[in-house]
């Protein structure tokens, strides 16, 4: 809930500044959190996991929507998708770097055993878990087939 009350005081301070990027970037978050309150099967009631898990999606897709518009010469929208994206990732739990998610990587491969490529899947699931919101899903199954190649 306190991620809930940050967003709100932080729309209210962009309405007053007129920031109109981040603007929009807050009124994406809220639209998504009161969607996700008002869903069949919710309980009105969302958790800052629950909202942390709404913005990275939102990330994502603005920066999916991003590399459309640039692959059709639509920088100006493009430019505005990244923009919006990076005033929702101020919101978001630190990522890992790349060298440190290496090494958390090579210790769960040492710990479930894994030595060959056929062992993805148990070092995949033990990683997915334990690295939850501090790395990209894409990165770390890239990383774990180079590991164990």
């Amino acid at each position: 809930m306190e991620l809930e009350k940050q967003i709100q005081t932080d729309l209210v301070a962009a309405m007053k500044a007129h920031e109109t990027v981040r603007l929009a970037a807050l009124r994406g978050i809220k639209a998504a959190i009161l969607l996700a309150k008002t869903s069949e099967g919710g309980n009105g009631e969302v958790t800052d996991a629950d909202i942390v898990k709404i913005i990275r999606k939102l990330v994502k897709q603005r920066k999916e929507s991003a590399e459309i518009y640039s692959g059709q010469n639509r920088q100006d929208l493009a430019e505005n998708e990244l923009a919006e994206a990076a005033a929702m990732e101020v919101y978001l739990p630190r990522q890992l770097e790349e060298a440190e998610l290496r090494e958390i990587l090579k210790g769960i491969i040492a710990e479930t055993g894994a030595s060959k490529p056929s062992d993805m899947g148990k070092v995949m699931g033990v990683a997915t878990k334990r690295l939850a919101g501090q790395a990209d899903g894409k990165l770390v199954s890239t990383l774990v087939k180079e590991l164990l190649a």
